[in-house]
């Protein structure tokens, strides 16, 4: 296999290194060896990614879009080089960007993520070489770094060598959502390198000795939850813990296979509302599908497009479908068996997994189709035997009734707060088990990936059967419980904030009062650093379009709630361990309909994509000082501002060296004998291309509890450029 022939350019070393495709451990006796170790990781994932990515015999393929709603790979091809550039960057462990023109078209917007903008008229991609080229920097950059980087061990989330880590894990996930988009690139855009061997492909159905059967799973109390003495990586969401009593159930000896998915097909399943959900018959009209996305129907054969060919259906191999079919096939599958199927719950494939004694660390050989220690492809359902069931782990990944969300004790991991929040929304179940392609933390025991119910991944699923009808899952907390993100919300929308001396409502009274005077246009809006939106939507009545951008996800994922589901719930701490349950509605702001001119986007309002210009007025309200170079920030706000075009600022120049090098202040330092302040600075700054209009104080209260808050007073300036 590719994972066991694959040369990494790194000379042996004395000591004992890991086996290839197998992440370093935590811990660790030498902070020499694991370096080594670091490197070797890193470099291997990078050959795995660019071995992938050469299967692409034509550049014009990296600019198609087999999946409408995912990105065109040369997004991808970029994307994983940029997340060690952005993630070290927030780190603080580099202080320059490589490239900033891919830097911000390949930094946002991966896979399914409801604030991902996919119309191409808003991408100016680079060429392929141009990436190529990027991505050389880039590993000689991060390969100097960890060669240099001051670590100790065990390694923590705060260690430099975590987010080398990061940076592998992430790569790992994308050589495995990319694969399934090259799955969907015609064959004739790819050659095979080789490196990418699959099972030998027959015709022939699972063996006849075996029967996919229902085996009895007894009652079982577990803790759901990566320990924090784990010795591997984990992301935020697989820490905290969970107490689940599992009650009897009975599962299906092996995945469904092509051949007993066929029998759904040949029943026209695909043409019975009554065995699909609400979504699923959305889905069903939309898509108008007729099997499974990978199968196709010619010249009277059934085929199935594996990574690089079309090949006959492989009946023996597990079928690959979204969770809106698996659901759909249990439905009917009820009706065969005269009970209760479905998907099993994340607790109950846990309990399967539980019978398994090794994990990815100790394991000497894969006891799955998994971690590439096999094939590059699927195979027989009856290949791999795991006590009394095959293929707990491995071949596909294993649709669940389960949707995602945190355990309790869930924390985000300051650095990459988008990976998991956006995802505890309702919409997104889990997949368990990895699959042929599933490396380092996938392959991993506590793994925890979820995506959207229509989409597709290497993944099929096993069918269980209960007694009871009741899907024992948890629902996802509706409401918003962490406190900063509440307390934000609240100062946004809580009843207070209606108040004609709110902050917020002051500055858009003074955005109202420019634009009645004509001294602003009322085109196009920017409210940069938009926090949670209630700028934004108040805009929207003012402009004729209004883009909401701010760096941080979880406020982005407010945005978008309250503007496209109208409604938002939140608990606001009000005294020790008391909370207060609040509720708003877009109705609540005088929004009947859904504003089509207000657009929401995560982004960097230091590196802003090149579709975010031409704007008539920017707003940058208390974002300042929470920037790690706001000159140059200054800098790129003037540069999407049309000439005449009105910038407001508001900002206390509470600078903090955590969040601002002390070298990036503005002010609030002596300068060759002097006080220098941020107010001098700032207007030193604008006024070589802008004329001050306006100056005064603004005062801002911001609730922490019922009986407490925070109030500081901001200097906020209105330019005009000339």
């Amino acid at each position: 296999m590719y994972a066991q022939n694959l040369q990494v350019g790194i000379e042996p070393a004395s000591g004992q290194l890991p086996e290839l495709h197998k992440p370093p451990l935590l811990s660790g006796d030498s902070v020499s060896l694991k370096r080594r170790e670091l490197k070797r990781y890193f470099l291997q994932n990078w050959a795995l990614y660019e071995s992938l990515f050469d299967l692409i015999n034509d550049d014009q393929a990296f600019y198609l879009q087999p999946e409408a709603l995912r990105h065109p790979l040369i997004f991808y091809y970029g994307h994983t080089a940029v997340f060690y550039v952005n993630k070290l960057l927030l780190g603080k462990y580099i202080h320059q960007r490589v490239d900033n023109r891919i830097e911000s078209t390949c930094a946002v917007g991966v896979d399914e993520m409801s604030w991902d903008d996919l119309s191409p008229g808003n991408y100016q991609w680079p060429a392929v070489n141009e990436v190529r080229t990027y991505r050389n920097k880039v590993k000689t950059m991060v390969g100097d770094f960890i060669d240099n980087m001051e670590f100790s061990l065990p390694i923590t989330q705060d260690s430099p060598a975590w987010i080398i880590l990061m940076g592998c894990e992430h790569e790992g996930i994308h050589i495995e959502t990319s694969s399934v988009i090259i799955r969907m690139l015609d064959s004739q855009y790819l050659t095979d390198n080789g490196q990418w061997p699959s099972f030998p492909v027959t015709h022939s159905a699972p063996s006849k000795a075996l029967r996919n059967e229902l085996v009895p799973v007894s009652a079982k109390e577990i803790r759901l939850g990566k320990p924090t003495n784990n010795d591997t990586y984990g992301w935020d969401n697989e820490y905290g813990i969970s107490d689940v009593f599992v009650a009897d159930f009975k599962a299906s000896k092996t995945l469904v296979s092509n051949q007993e998915f066929m029998q759904f097909v040949d029943a026209g399943g695909y043409q019975a509302p009554t065995y699909w959900t609400d979504e699923g018959k959305e889905w069903l009209a939309y898509t108008k599908a007729s099997m499974p996305r990978f199968w196709s129907f010619t010249n009277g054969h059934y085929m199935q497009r594996n990574l690089l060919h079309d090949v006959p259906l492989p009946l023996s191999w597990p079928v690959e479908v979204n969770y809106l079919e698996a659901k759909a096939f249990c439905n009917w599958k009820s009706a065969q068996l005269k009970g209760f199927v479905r998907l099993p719950s994340e607790a109950e494939w846990q309990v399967m997994r539980d019978t398994l004694r090794s994990d990815l660390p100790t394991w000497e050989q894969a006891p799955g189709n998994i971690n590439l220690e096999h094939y590059a492809s699927s195979c027989p359902v009856d290949t791999f035997e795991q006590g009394e069931f095959y293929d707990i782990i491995g071949n596909v990944w294993q649709w669940s009734e389960s949707l995602i969300d945190g355990f309790d004790g869930f924390k985000v991991h300051p650095l990459y707060d988008d990976f998991s929040t956006p995802t505890f929304d309702g919409q997104h179940n889990l997949i368990k088990g990895g699959s042929w392609i599933s490396t380092g933390n996938e392959a991993t025991r506590d793994s925890r990936y979820a995506f959207r119910r229509h989409f597709h991944q290497h993944a099929g699923f096993r069918y269980v059967q209960s007694s009871n009808e009741v899907v024992p899952i948890t629902p996802v907390n509706p409401y918003e419980s962490q406190s900063d993100i509440s307390r934000m919300l609240h100062h946004h929308y809580g009843s207070h904030s209606a108040a004609a001396d709110h902050d917020l409502q002051q500055v858009v009274q003074l955005t109202r009062s420019l634009v009645q005077s004509g001294q602003c246009s009322m085109d196009k809006a920017l409210d940069i650093g938009c926090g949670v939106g209630r700028v934004s939507f108040e805009l929207s009545r003012i402009f004729a379009a209004v883009d909401g951008i701010d760096f941080t996800a979880r406020h982005i994922q407010h945005c978008l709630q309250l503007k496209e589901n109208g409604q938002l719930r939140y608990a606001l701490p009000s005294e020790g361990e008391l909370q207060q349950f609040c509720e708003i509605s877009r109705q609540q702001l005088g929004f009947n309909h859904t504003p089509e001119n207000l657009n929401f986007a995560q982004g960097d309002g230091h590196n802003l994509k090149p579709q975010f210009a031409g704007y008539d007025f920017i707003i940058a309200h208390r974002v300042l000082d929470s920037l790690y170079d706001p000159q140059a920030f200054l800098d790129t706000m003037l540069s999407r501002l049309n000439p005449q075009g009105v910038l407001l600022l508001t900002c206390a120049y509470a600078w903090n060296e955590e969040i601002t090098p002390k070298h990036k202040w503005l002010g609030g330092f002596k300068a060759n004998g002097e006080n220098q302040t941020s107010e001098a600075q700032l207007k030193l700054i604008l006024g070589n291309n802008c004329d001050l209009v306006q100056e005064g104080e603004l005062v801002s209260d911001y609730l922490l509890d019922n009986r407490s808050s925070a109030r500081t007073r901001n200097h906020l300036t209105v330019w005009k450029k000339r």
